[in-house]
């Protein structure tokens, strides 16, 4: 049986970025608008990073949004609540200018189309630990719209992350779908591979790959874009 649906990596698959220099232009940006409400960079960082971790290991219990704040106040004291309008502004409007830390490669866009023009439901499978307003900003540098993808995934609307395999199988049972007929594409060989755990199939794409344990990348599929449109027809 075909696949019917593709779930697509942001960050390092369609929006082609260096991670660590875009993590630390983001994390200068963040830190200049709280600078004036009394938050020193180191403190604000470790906050947000601590945040992340929670995030990341939440069981399902909360949603991801939820996680992130009340382990940011831990760290940071409840006054982050009072400026919570603050932060939720950065996302809306300061961060757009992260866009510079970030490439553009429009072979990313045009086989998000290919595949909803093959008939194909496309997923943004994308880390959820941003806000949706950050990540509609980032499928926007990517050349691509919200409208793109029957659904994309957000810290609102997420109770697990990558690596973790329940964040896949909470896709597929928002949509209703069967990891037989998925095929996720990401370049990270921990957190996006990770979805082969649940029967769904994989694809590793290599432009930005993340390889941190340094895997024989014959583990999986992979390739550029050339390669994934081709691999995808395969599939159909």
């Amino acid at each position: 049986m075909g696949i019917s649906t593709v779930m697509f990596d942001l960050d390092g698959t369609l929006l082609p970025m260096d991670n660590d220099e875009f993590t630390r232009g983001y994390f200068k940006l963040l830190a200049a608008k709280l600078a004036p409400y009394g938050y020193e960079a180191g403190p604000l960082i470790d906050g947000i990073w601590s945040g992340v971790a929670a995030m990341v290991s939440n069981d399902g219990s909360r949603t991801n949004e939820e996680a992130f704040w009340a382990r940011f106040a831990q760290v940071l004291g409840d006054r982050v609540f009072e400026h919570r309008p603050v932060l939720e502004e950065f996302y809306a409007v300061d961060f757009k200018a992260a866009s510079r830390f970030c490439g553009f490669n429009p072979a990313a866009a045009e086989t998000v189309r290919r595949a909803r023009a093959m008939g194909l439901r496309t997923v943004l499978a994308t880390n959820p630990i941003f806000p949706a307003v950050a990540t509609e900003s980032r499928i926007g540098w990517a050349g691509l719209t919200p409208g793109d993808f029957e659904l994309y995934t957000t810290y609102e609307n997420s109770r697990h992350s990558k690596p973790n395999a329940d964040y896949y199988r909470d896709i597929l049972s928002e949509l209703g779908l069967s990891a037989g007929e998925c095929l996720m594409v990401g370049n990270d060989a921990d957190e996006d591979m990770a979805a082969g755990q649940t029967g769904m199939q994989v694809f590793l794409l290599t432009d930005c790959l993340i390889n941190r344990e340094n895997r024989s990348l014959d583990l999986w599929p992979h390739g550029g874009f050339a390669e994934l449109d081709r691999y995808i027809e395969s599939l159909v």
